[in-house]
């Protein structure tokens, strides 16, 4: 942590070039001695990054930015704010702490919270920023959560964990088993320190076999952020061996959208032929996997077992996208032309043989305008377009 960054004249120089193409301003140098052109560029990436991401960090003064990759892999504000939502209590430890976002929303909601980060320069920044931040339950500490744990003899209302989805190879893992630290390798040792866990894991594990490397996982929360998956998220306490609820959320611009329902429920699908409305479920409910649960809890059918894609006769509210079906076409080519004088539309596939970049070669569409086509499969396992406006 090169504190001179800190200087109320470079600190001035980066909120002067937020906007600034990044390359020029490395060609271009700094006029300052005791910092590189990398250090204060990457200041102003970082900075750049934050402003949608972490507004509380962009609109504080002097906060100092780690390398760039822990800003890309640090919990958005959202995501963070949620997770507080789940847990309270009066200790807590962070074990991966990081760039401290999550341990940030913790502190509103414990009285203590410990932050572990095994790098020192990322530790003594988190450190730092929580006292610009006006942070003071926070107490950092550079090194080892789990070999904090071990030598600990204090215990916590929650443990909270964030294990690095990349091996010793740089590889990205799909199992629990493989990433850093190996929760199910050490899951008796946390739960000798506790009785609430909170892992965050990437959306590319398998929900599934997290389960099954797990103990006592009570619930499981999809978090996506303007239809785009951000996390999975278990909730573990001791000794729980009751149903596990899922629980999904897609933050949007205009709403919150929430679905949930028992795992491994047993639950049949209602189908029918497309009728009046067209309903596409949220990246959280299509991670989730709770496909025939939309059709037990809301008044719609399922177009096909694969398909993905429910209707309705009456407009309700759904999680997810909303549209009023037009035309319900073959696959023709000559016919789906027709139907767009501008030869524009958004197009989606779901249960189709042919991707989005083939169909807009084949038709000669270009992308935008009012018009939706959805290329799917119909009960009758034939090809089928479906044309909409958006609700």
């Amino acid at each position: 942590m090169n504190e001179r960054i800190l200087q109320q004249d470079i600190q001035e120089h980066i909120n002067n070039h937020l906007k600034s193409d990044i390359h020029k301003l490395i060609l271009k140098g700094v006029p300052f001695e005791g910092v590189t052109v990398q250090e204060v560029a990457n200041q102003v990436i970082c900075k750049q990054k934050s402003e949608k991401k972490l507004p509380s960090w962009f609109d504080a003064k002097n906060i100092y930015y780690p390398p760039k990759v822990s800003i890309e892999q640090t919990s958005s504000e959202i995501a963070a704010k949620y997770k507080a939502s789940l847990v309270s209590g009066k200790r807590l430890i962070d074990l991966t702490g990081g760039f401290g976002v999550d341990s940030f929303y913790f502190s509103s909601a414990f009285n203590t919270i410990i932050h572990c980060e095994i790098n020192t320069n990322l530790s003594k920044i988190a450190a730092y920023n929580f006292k610009q931040l006006n942070k003071e339950n926070i107490t950092c500490l550079d090194e080892n959560g789990i070999e904090y744990l071990k030598k600990s003899s204090e215990n916590f209302d929650v443990i909270y964990v964030d294990p690095s989805r990349r091996n010793n190879s740089k590889e990205k893992v799909f199992l629990l088993k493989d990433c850093e630290p190996n929760i199910p390798k050490y899951i008796d040792l946390l739960l000798n320190k506790t009785t609430t866990i909170l892992i965050k894991n990437s959306p590319i594990l398998d929900i599934t076999s997290a389960i099954k490397e797990l103990k006592f996982v009570k619930e499981i929360h999809i978090v996506a952020i303007r239809n785009d998956v951000k996390e999975l998220l278990y909730l573990l306490e001791k000794e729980y061996n009751g149903e596990i609820k899922i629980n999904t959320i897609n933050f949007s611009k205009k709403n919150t959208q929430k679905f949930n329902f028992l795992f491994n429920k047993k639950t049949i699908s209602s189908y029918q032929e497309p009728l009046d409305y067209l309903y596409e479920p949220n990246a959280a409910i299509l991670k989730s996997g709770g496909f025939h649960e939309i059709t037990a809890q809301l008044d719609v059918y399922k177009i096909h077992q694969h398909s993905h894609l429910y209707t309705s006769k009456k407009n309700i509210k759904f999680p997810g996208r909303g549209f009023k079906i037009l035309a319900v076409l073959p696959y023709d080519k000559k016919k789906i032309v027709k139907l767009l004088p501008n030869k524009k539309a958004n197009i989606t596939t779901r249960n189709f043989h042919k991707s989005v970049a083939q169909i807009r070669k084949e038709l000669k569409i270009k992308d935008g305008g009012n018009d939706y086509l959805f290329f799917t499969t119909n009960l009758h396992n034939t090809f089928s377009c479906i044309y909409c406006k958006k609700l």
